[in-house]
């Protein structure tokens, strides 16, 4: 099943990047039976033409916002943000993974700085990640802007709130058991950040990235005891994040277990509110 419950209104917050517009206040709980079939979209940036009229419509009038996505680890955000991105163009993506691994392969200042905790096998600092985002988020105020993997903790989302307005959080709530059976059936191509399951992506050929013909690999903490730990770790600390976003009434929880089955739903669910907004 998947269950989604609206929020409250946004807020307007002077002074920030982004721009809030008013929502009604109905509350509502949507369901839909879950299906058996999964078909995994690429992510495209480029692909401005490919979404229905009417959602091309509302991508023409709305005004710029700033959207994020929440999930557990192996919980489908890559997917559903492509579909995002397919359906509504004027979003640019910022995945966080990815803008990091792009700094320390240039050997920016930002890159070099985050290499040197790395290379200790420490995390990258909180300010160091939001400033790497506000970064990449610099020059775009003519697009809209689709956090994905930021902000992880509540310290990274008040660092975030002084600087951007986040005005719609997506919250993806998928069940553990599911989330193991897929990460312990992943591939990577660590270069790129690309993933690959046997089970419901898999590539083209056998062990190999369909992009650039290189070996796939596997991580070692990818055993479904690690994966738990991950699980539970994500949980303590994406807890208040959760209850962070819901006091501001930005936050919209969709749970289910097929990306094909939920995102329907996220689609409608921004639809409503760009209409709203524009």
């Amino acid at each position: 099943m998947i269950a989604r419950t609206l929020s409250s209104p946004f807020r307007l917050i002077p002074g920030k990047l982004a721009v809030c517009f008013p929502l009604s206040n109905s509350l509502g709980t949507i369901a839909a039976t879950d299906s058996t079939t999964h078909t995994a979209l690429q992510r495209s940036q480029t692909n401005r033409f490919s979404s229905a009229s009417s959602v091309m419509q509302v991508a023409d009038e709305e005004k710029h916002i700033t959207a994020l996505i929440l999930g557990k680890p192996g919980g489908g955000k890559g997917t559903i943000c492509g579909k995002i991105l397919r359906d509504f163009p004027d979003f640019y993506h910022i995945s966080t993974g990815e803008i990091l691994r792009q700094h320390v392969r240039m050997g920016t200042k930002l890159g070099k700085e985050a290499k040197e905790h790395m290379d200790v096998g420490g995390l990258v600092p909180d300010d160091l990640i939001v400033r790497l985002v506000l970064d990449e988020a610099h020059g775009r105020a003519n697009r809209s802007i689709l956090l994905d993997g930021f902000p992880r903790t509540l310290h990274q989302a008040t660092a975030l709130d002084k600087r951007m307005n986040v005005d719609i959080v997506i919250n993806l709530d998928i069940p553990d058991e599911i989330i193991v059976g897929r990460i312990s059936d992943r591939w990577i191509h660590p270069p790129s950040g690309r993933v690959y399951s046997y089970s419901y992506k898999p590539p083209k050929r056998d062990g190999i990235d369909d992009f650039t013909g290189e070996a796939l690999t596997r991580r070692e903490d990818d055993t479904p005891e690690k994966v738990m730990k991950r699980l539970d770790a994500y949980d303590k600390i994406t807890a208040p994040l959760v209850e962070y976003y819901e006091k501001q009434g930005v936050l919209e929880t969709f749970r289910g277990t097929m990306s094909d089955v939920i995102y329907p739903h996220v689609k409608e669910y921004m639809m409503a509110r760009m209409k709203v907004a524009a």
